[in-house]
């Protein structure tokens, strides 16, 4: 409880107050224990005091009895035996409830609470999705193309559609980005499916938390506890976790730089610490270690909450101040030196043996160093746990669903909305390529159609002018045939008449000849009388008319 200023865990053996110094409450913390051992009693000892002090808290309920700080406590026989043990009576001490609002990132236990892919990045989202080192690369590319294009990263849709275009266009982004198979892209987008399977298609969205309105106040100015509903978070350990780291995150980055303050801006619960360092790749967990060290200058306070000290690696644990240890058990050796480690992360106190009376600690006990004035951590004390004031149960599902409506960030974060992203961008221009292929594609047909008709115009001309040139051919021939004709009409006509010319001729110069050739015959056949005048009459003409003949042929 919050007590003179401080924040007043507990009684040691002397009856002495164990406190946290407010001033010291950003130096980080460990809660750590066995389960059954009174962890979540501390942690809700703290929280109600840093509300007190008005200070916001911000913590998960795994079992869900984190929630009952909204209600008050109730009075009992034991309750009133505790109270005079620890001489709460005189201290203010009250049975309480503390302004509480509840958060759910499946939206059923609290107000719905989401981050956008952007926000998350591509570190914290690979992890989420067990992507390997390649496939982690190839996703933070994804990015970082979506960034250099101004397209927002809404939800696992536009993921899904950014992974899908570049896979589509890889040769497009080759030469800028590098090579990025499409099965290495495939391998995200099965990653990315199994993820909205387990429900990370809730947790993506907007409206995306706000972390600012975690910093808000109840009544008379007490810190309001945000209460994160985890218990069916925690069956995904990866989401659980990276959504924590998340918000521890995004707490750094947007927080200014404050210095050393009275009190705490803000503390920040990790329960189940262990699940945020489990299978973290290197860059992750050194991402963490950074965190760690550099928030406490923005007046954030982390306590990690886990069953052995050993789950956080030693970068982080150095970096925690203010430890508080429950009871651990040793059943084999790999424990008793978990113990031992455990002790020896305490200043000694010649009181008792530390490792023993960790060993020996009762449910509600614990061994607690702070830091004193100076930031150096005090001797170990064995100190029993005070009583919490609001309620030890879970709420009842009326007082949750009141506590729920009545919150001022219900109305904000109630519904989702789903803004114009890269999905809608990708799918508009999805929509252009198709038309502009489409066009390509209908222009293309239509010039080859063009051609085509060109070509069957060109046939047809050609065939046209070979038919034009063939039946110029033909009446050529006909014409050369008719001329022929013609001609040897001509010529016959013309022979026929040089023939009769000739026969004309012929039977002139056989008339001459004949009578010429008889005159001659007679003549000479008159010496041998008349019958010698005959013969040689018909003998003269048989040979002037032979040799006409032979003259005329020969001449012709």
């Amino acid at each position: 409880m919050y007590y003179d200023s401080k924040v007043w865990l507990g009684i040691n053996d002397a009856g002495e107050k164990i406190c946290l110094l407010p001033k010291m409450a950003n130096r980080h913390g460990l809660v750590a224990g066995a389960t059954g051992t009174g962890k979540t009693v501390t942690l809700k000892v703290l929280a109600e005091s840093f509300s007190d002090m008005g200070v916001p808290v911000f913590m998960a309920d795994v079992k869900g009895d984190i929630a009952g700080l909204a209600e008050a406590g109730s009075d009992s026989e034991d309750m009133q035996k505790r109270i005079a043990r620890f001489g709460l009576a005189d201290a203010g001490f009250g049975f309480r409830g503390y302004p509480v609002t509840l958060w759910d990132i499946y939206g059923e236990k609290g107000i719905t609470l989401r981050t956008t892919i952007s926000e998350i990045g591509p570190l914290l989202l690979a992890r989420l999705m067990e992507l390997n080192d390649l496939q982690a690369d190839i996703l933070s590319i994804v990015f970082k193309i979506a960034d250099d294009n101004n397209l927002l990263l809404i939800d696992t849709k536009d993921l899904k559609s950014m992974l899908n275009y570049v896979s589509d266009h890889n040769s497009e982004f080759e030469a800028q980005y590098g090579k990025m198979s499409p099965q290495s892209i495939a391998a995200i987008v099965r990653a990315l499916v199994a993820l909205e399977v387990a429900g990370g298609d809730k947790f993506f969205g907007e409206p995306a938390v706000n972390i600012m309105d975690f910093f808000t106040f109840g009544d008379m100015g007490k810190g309001m506890i945000n209460v994160l509903d985890s218990s069916s978070l925690i069956n995904n350990t990866k989401l659980y976790s990276t959504f924590l780291l998340y918000l521890l995150s995004e707490l750094f980055e947007r927080l200014p730089e404050v210095g050393d303050m009275d009190k705490p801006k803000m503390v920040f619960f990790f329960d189940e610490a262990h699940l945020l360092f489990k299978d973290a790749p290197k860059a992750l967990l050194e991402k963490i270690e950074q965190v760690v060290k550099l928030i406490r200058s923005k007046g954030v306070g982390v306590y990690f909450c886990t069953q052995n000290p050993r789950d956080i690696p030693d970068g982080v644990l150095a970096q925690l101040g203010n430890k508080i240890e429950h009871g651990l058990r040793a059943y084999t050796p790999s424990d008793q030196k978990a113990v031992k480690s455990a002790a020896e992360s305490f200043r000694d106190n010649p009181a008792f043996n530390t490792y023993e009376t960790i060993l020996a600690l009762g449910t509600g006990e614990a061994i607690v160093s702070f830091l004193d004035e100076g930031g150096i951590p005090t001797m170990a004390e064995k100190v029993s746990v005070l009583p919490i004031q609001s309620s030890f149960g879970s709420l009842s599902d009326a007082k949750r669903d009141s506590l729920i409506k009545s919150s001022i960030c219900y109305s904000k974060y109630a519904e989702a909305i789903d803004p114009d992203s890269a999905y809608e961008f990708l799918e508009r221009r999805g929509i252009e390529e198709a038309e502009e292929l489409a066009k390509a594609k209908e222009e293309a047909e239509a010039a080859k159609q063009r051609e085509k008709e060109e070509k069957e115009a060109e046939k047809q001309r050609e065939k046209e002018e070979k038919e034009a040139a063939r039946a110029a051919e033909r009446a050529e021939r006909e014409a050369a045939r008719k001329a022929e004709a013609e001609a040897k009409a001509a010529q016959r006509e013309q022979d026929k008449k040089d023939a009769e010319k000739r026969r004309a001729a012929k039977t002139v110069g056989n008339t001459i000849t004949g009578t010429v050739g008889r005159e001659v015959g007679k003549t000479v056949g008159k010496k041998f009388g008349k019958f010698g005048q005959t013969l040689g009459g018909n003998v003269g003409a048989s040979l002037g008319r032979g040799i006409f003949s032979t003259l005329f042929n020969s001449k012709k």
